[in-house]
Protein backbone atom coordinates (compact mmCIF):
# COMPACT_ATOMS: atom_id res chain seq x y z
CA UNK A 1 0.00 0.00 0.00
CA UNK A 2 1.36 3.44 -0.95
CA UNK A 3 1.21 6.47 1.30
CA UNK A 4 -0.63 9.61 0.21
CA UNK A 5 0.33 13.12 1.27
CA UNK A 6 -2.71 15.29 1.96
CA UNK A 7 -2.08 19.05 2.17
CA UNK A 8 -5.17 20.46 3.83
CA UNK A 9 -6.42 23.92 2.87
CA UNK A 10 -3.29 25.89 1.90
CA UNK A 11 -5.47 28.88 1.01
CA UNK A 12 -5.25 32.65 1.10
CA UNK A 13 -7.97 32.86 3.77
CA UNK A 14 -5.61 31.16 6.23
CA UNK A 15 -2.35 32.71 4.99
CA UNK A 16 -3.41 36.35 4.97
CA UNK A 17 -2.52 38.00 8.31
CA UNK A 18 -5.50 40.35 7.85
CA UNK A 19 -7.96 37.44 7.66
CA UNK A 20 -10.10 36.59 10.67
CA UNK A 21 -8.89 33.02 10.14
CA UNK A 22 -5.18 33.84 9.89
CA UNK A 23 -2.80 31.04 10.83
CA UNK A 24 0.43 32.73 12.00
CA UNK A 25 2.74 29.79 11.21
CA UNK A 26 1.06 29.00 7.89
CA UNK A 27 4.21 29.59 5.81
CA UNK A 28 6.38 27.37 8.03
CA UNK A 29 3.88 24.50 7.91
CA UNK A 30 3.43 24.80 4.14
CA UNK A 31 7.21 24.79 3.64
CA UNK A 32 7.37 21.44 5.46
CA UNK A 33 4.50 20.04 3.35
CA UNK A 34 6.16 21.27 0.14
CA UNK A 35 9.46 19.67 1.15
CA UNK A 36 7.68 16.34 1.63
CA UNK A 37 5.75 16.35 -1.66
CA UNK A 38 8.58 15.03 -3.89
CA UNK A 39 8.81 11.87 -1.75
CA UNK A 40 5.27 10.84 -2.68
CA UNK A 41 5.77 10.30 -6.43
CA UNK A 42 2.46 11.79 -7.59
CA UNK A 43 0.50 10.68 -4.52
CA UNK A 44 -0.09 14.25 -3.31
CA UNK A 45 -3.54 15.76 -2.87
CA UNK A 46 -4.42 19.33 -1.95
CA UNK A 47 -7.76 20.33 -0.46
CA UNK A 48 -9.68 23.58 -0.24
CA UNK A 49 -12.40 24.60 2.14
CA UNK A 50 -15.13 26.35 0.17
CA UNK A 51 -18.44 27.57 1.57
CA UNK A 52 -21.69 25.88 0.64
CA UNK A 53 -23.75 28.40 -1.34
CA UNK A 54 -26.86 27.35 0.60
CA UNK A 55 -25.72 26.47 4.14
CA UNK A 56 -28.17 24.44 6.21
CA UNK A 57 -28.50 23.55 9.85
CA UNK A 58 -25.53 24.46 12.01
CA UNK A 59 -23.67 25.78 8.95
CA UNK A 60 -26.23 28.61 8.74
CA UNK A 61 -25.33 29.49 12.35
CA UNK A 62 -21.65 29.19 11.48
CA UNK A 63 -21.92 31.83 8.76
CA UNK A 64 -23.80 34.11 11.11
CA UNK A 65 -20.73 33.90 13.35
CA UNK A 66 -18.26 34.27 10.44
CA UNK A 67 -20.09 36.38 7.83
CA UNK A 68 -16.83 37.46 6.13
CA UNK A 69 -16.46 33.87 4.83
CA UNK A 70 -19.91 33.66 3.25
CA UNK A 71 -18.66 34.33 -0.26
CA UNK A 72 -18.80 32.47 -3.56
CA UNK A 73 -16.40 29.54 -3.84
CA UNK A 74 -14.50 31.33 -6.63
CA UNK A 75 -13.64 34.30 -4.39
CA UNK A 76 -9.84 34.82 -4.40
CA UNK A 77 -9.71 34.34 -0.61
CA UNK A 78 -10.35 30.63 -1.25
CA UNK A 79 -7.54 30.33 -3.81
CA UNK A 80 -4.47 28.26 -3.08
CA UNK A 81 -1.49 30.35 -2.09
CA UNK A 82 1.16 30.50 -4.84
CA UNK A 83 3.51 28.16 -2.92
CA UNK A 84 0.82 25.44 -2.97
CA UNK A 85 0.03 25.65 -6.66
CA UNK A 86 1.67 22.75 -8.46
CA UNK A 87 2.30 20.58 -5.39
CA UNK A 88 -0.20 18.09 -6.80
CA UNK A 89 -0.78 17.00 -10.38
CA UNK A 90 -4.40 16.30 -9.49
CA UNK A 91 -7.27 18.76 -9.13
CA UNK A 92 -7.94 20.11 -5.66
CA UNK A 93 -10.50 18.34 -3.53
CA UNK A 94 -12.98 21.05 -2.59
CA UNK A 95 -15.25 20.50 0.42
CA UNK A 96 -17.75 22.72 2.25
CA UNK A 97 -16.91 20.90 5.49
CA UNK A 98 -14.06 20.95 7.99
CA UNK A 99 -13.20 17.31 7.40
CA UNK A 100 -12.02 16.35 3.95
CA UNK A 101 -12.61 12.61 4.30
CA UNK A 102 -15.48 11.61 2.03
CA UNK A 103 -16.35 10.21 -1.39
CA UNK A 104 -14.18 12.64 -3.39
CA UNK A 105 -11.05 11.80 -1.40
CA UNK A 106 -11.86 8.09 -1.13
CA UNK A 107 -12.33 7.82 -4.89
CA UNK A 108 -8.65 8.70 -5.29
CA UNK A 109 -6.97 7.06 -2.28
CA UNK A 110 -9.23 4.06 -1.70
CA UNK A 111 -11.30 2.98 1.27
CA UNK A 112 -8.54 2.26 3.80
CA UNK A 113 -5.46 4.21 2.70
CA UNK A 114 -2.46 5.36 4.61
CA UNK A 115 -2.62 9.18 4.73
CA UNK A 116 0.09 11.61 5.76
CA UNK A 117 -1.65 14.81 6.84
CA UNK A 118 -0.30 18.36 6.76
CA UNK A 119 -2.04 21.72 6.61
CA UNK A 120 -4.29 23.93 8.63
CA UNK A 121 -5.84 24.26 10.93
CA UNK A 122 -4.46 21.55 13.20
CA UNK A 123 -7.37 21.71 15.63
CA UNK A 124 -10.09 22.00 13.00
CA UNK A 125 -9.78 20.75 9.42
CA UNK A 126 -6.75 18.52 10.01
CA UNK A 127 -8.26 16.92 13.11
CA UNK A 128 -11.71 16.54 11.50
CA UNK A 129 -10.14 14.82 8.52
CA UNK A 130 -7.95 12.56 10.65
CA UNK A 131 -10.77 11.41 12.92
CA UNK A 132 -13.23 10.67 10.11
CA UNK A 133 -10.62 8.84 8.03
CA UNK A 134 -9.44 6.80 11.01
CA UNK A 135 -13.05 5.93 11.83
CA UNK A 136 -13.37 4.59 8.28
CA UNK A 137 -10.25 2.43 8.68
CA UNK A 138 -7.54 4.64 7.20
CA UNK A 139 -4.11 4.75 8.84
CA UNK A 140 -3.05 8.31 9.59
CA UNK A 141 0.30 10.01 10.16
CA UNK A 142 -0.09 13.66 11.19
CA UNK A 143 3.09 15.66 10.54
CA UNK A 144 3.24 17.97 13.55
CA UNK A 145 5.62 20.51 12.00
CA UNK A 146 3.66 20.37 8.73
CA UNK A 147 0.50 21.64 10.45
CA UNK A 148 -0.41 24.99 12.00
CA UNK A 149 -3.30 26.59 13.87
CA UNK A 150 -4.50 30.01 14.94
CA UNK A 151 -2.33 29.78 18.08
CA UNK A 152 0.48 27.54 19.31
CA UNK A 153 -1.83 26.39 22.11
CA UNK A 154 -4.57 25.34 19.67
CA UNK A 155 -1.94 23.53 17.58
CA UNK A 156 -0.59 21.65 20.61
CA UNK A 157 -4.10 20.79 21.81
CA UNK A 158 -5.09 19.45 18.39
CA UNK A 159 -1.96 17.29 18.18
CA UNK A 160 -2.50 16.01 21.71
CA UNK A 161 -6.09 15.02 21.01
CA UNK A 162 -5.19 13.23 17.77
CA UNK A 163 -2.34 11.38 19.50
CA UNK A 164 -4.96 9.81 21.80
CA UNK A 165 -6.16 7.77 18.80
CA UNK A 166 -2.91 5.81 18.45
CA UNK A 167 -2.47 3.37 16.70
CA UNK A 168 -4.97 4.64 14.10
CA UNK A 169 -3.54 8.16 14.21
CA UNK A 170 0.13 8.77 14.91
CA UNK A 171 1.65 12.21 15.34
CA UNK A 172 5.18 12.46 13.93
CA UNK A 173 7.70 15.13 12.97
CA UNK A 174 8.82 15.49 9.36
CA UNK A 175 12.37 14.41 10.27
CA UNK A 176 11.14 10.96 11.35
CA UNK A 177 8.70 10.51 8.49
CA UNK A 178 11.08 8.73 6.11
CA UNK A 179 11.40 5.80 8.50
CA UNK A 180 7.61 5.47 8.63
CA UNK A 181 6.74 5.71 4.92
CA UNK A 182 5.92 2.66 2.89
CA UNK A 183 7.37 2.65 -0.58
Amino acid sequence: MDDWLLIIDPQAIFADPASEWAVPKFDEALAVAASLAPRFDGRVLVTRWVPDPAPRGSWADYFERWPFAARPADDPMFDLVPAAVGLSRRPTIDCPTFGKWGPALQSVVGETPRLVLTGCSTDCCVMSTALAAADAGASILVVADGCAASTDEHHANGLSLMAEFDPQIKVVRSAELSTRLRQ
